[in-house]
């Protein structure tokens, strides 16, 4: 049995460790907090996710309390029309094998994170950040913050956007700063009228901006996402702000868009970032994962579920008892480069084309995406849900 040490306890890093487990190894979560634990508010699994989780055997677990929303329902917010609407039910679960749902970020942490515990084979440490690494023949050495030196033989890079591990393995510097700016807010659903509650992932897009809500933590919640392409370049992350300035930022949005504002309290901002893809992200015994390998914008709602991708195609590549690593990680990385690359691009692509566009894109846009069928949406998605997913090279 060999050991694979895991820089990062997110949900990657866990979902990571599941898959390095289930493959007969041992795996070493390093996490850099006090405790293993989950920031963030509502997310978005598509049946490529679901499909990843069925794999992990942990999809029975986010299922309690997942909210499987009718469909994705798009809106144009000055307008207040409807543009189109993405059916998610019947039709939607038997194309894909596996349905969407939108879960609290808790919710899919904990159910792979008590997966984990359940293994004796998977060490969960805290306090543990991970400063640098370095090979000693067949084995890696990771220094951790305290000085203590953990070995291993191979590194798995699941640190997130800010990744230290990447930073040693491509030196390639600070994430872009989309200058886009996001603001949070999730609502008890007991103050959110009735004639508000929609089963429905909804996107109201307007000029430089556009507002997302759902329900989640089993319809316990509404959660609510508003975001302005201010060109902000200063990093944010989770930094409380005033409602007023929330409420005034969306002020020429249409009235049940300002509504649905109006509920929000205890609102908190981020400032979005991302990298552009890159083809190559192992050296050796060592291999980046997740939004250290790929981090993208969150408009195609698959950041997470890339993540949850790329664990079980790691897990599908080891196989008991001795691993070539090098290989291991030289194949994983060719598997998914091309995929979690056109991805990014598509996210950003979904941002500035469908989201925020003004004067006669947003009206081309209502009307192209207006006239299309329901088979046609369909045929829109396919690329991201259906098994096996086509690669697509890197432009």
């Amino acid at each position: 049995m060999t050991t694979v040490l895991i820089a990062g306890g997110g949900i990657g890093g866990v979902a990571a460790a599941l898959g390095v487990a289930q493959a007969g190894h041992h795996a070493v979560v390093l996490e850099r907090n006090a405790q293993f634990t989950e920031l963030g508010a509502g997310i978005q699994l598509g049946p490529n996710a679901f499909r990843a989780l069925d794999r992990l055997g942990v999809m029975e677990g986010v299922h309690q309390g997942a909210v499987f929303v009718d469909a994705l329902t798009l809106m144009d917010g000055v307008t207040g029309e409807r543009i189109t609407h993405l059916p998610l039910t019947g039709e939607f679960r038997a194309r894909y094998g596996y349905p969407y749902a939108v879960v609290h970020r808790v919710d899919l942490y904990t159910a792979l994170l008590d997966a984990c515990r359940a293994y004796e084979t998977i060490d969960l440490r805290t306090d543990s950040a991970v400063v640098r690494y370095q090979f000693d023949g067949d084995e890696v050495l990771v220094e951790l913050v305290s000085g203590e030196i953990v070995r291993g033989d191979a590194l798995i890079g699941a640190d997130g956007i800010r990744s230290t591990v990447r930073a040693q393995l491509l030196a390639d510097g600070e994430p872009r700063v989309s200058g886009h700016t996001i603001y949070r807010s999730v609502i008890p659903i007991e103050s959110v009228p009735d004639e508000m509650r929609w089963n429905s992932v909804t996107l109201w897009a307007a000029p430089k901006r556009h507002v997302v809500h759902y329900p989640i933590a089993g319809g316990k919640f509404l959660n609510l996402a508003a975001t302005v392409d201010n060109a902000a370049t200063e990093v944010v992350t989770g930094r409380p702000v005033d409602r007023d300035l929330v409420l005034d930022t969306f002020a020429s949005m249409a009235a049940t868009t300002r509504a649905f504002i109006d509920l929000g309290r205890d609102w908190r901002t981020w400032v979005l970032c991302d990298r552009d893809p890159v083809r190559r992200w192992t050296d050796r015994r060592v291999v980046l994962l997740g939004d250290a390998a790929h981090p993208m914008l969150q408009y195609a709602a698959q950041g997470a579920c890339m993540a949850l991708e790329d664990a079980v195609s790691l897990r599908d590549l080891l196989e008991p008892g001795e691993v070539d690593f090098p290989l291991v990680f030289e194949r994983f990385n060719d598997l998914r480069a091309d995929r979690t690359g056109w991805v990014q691009q598509v996210s950003r692509a979904i941002g500035e084309q469908v989201y925020h566009p003004d004067g006669a894109e947003a009206r081309e846009r209502n009307t192209s995406l207006g006239a299309h069928t329901v088979t046609r949406l369909f045929e829109l998605v396919d690329e991201l849900y259906q098994e096996p997913v086509p690669s697509m090279p890197l432009a």
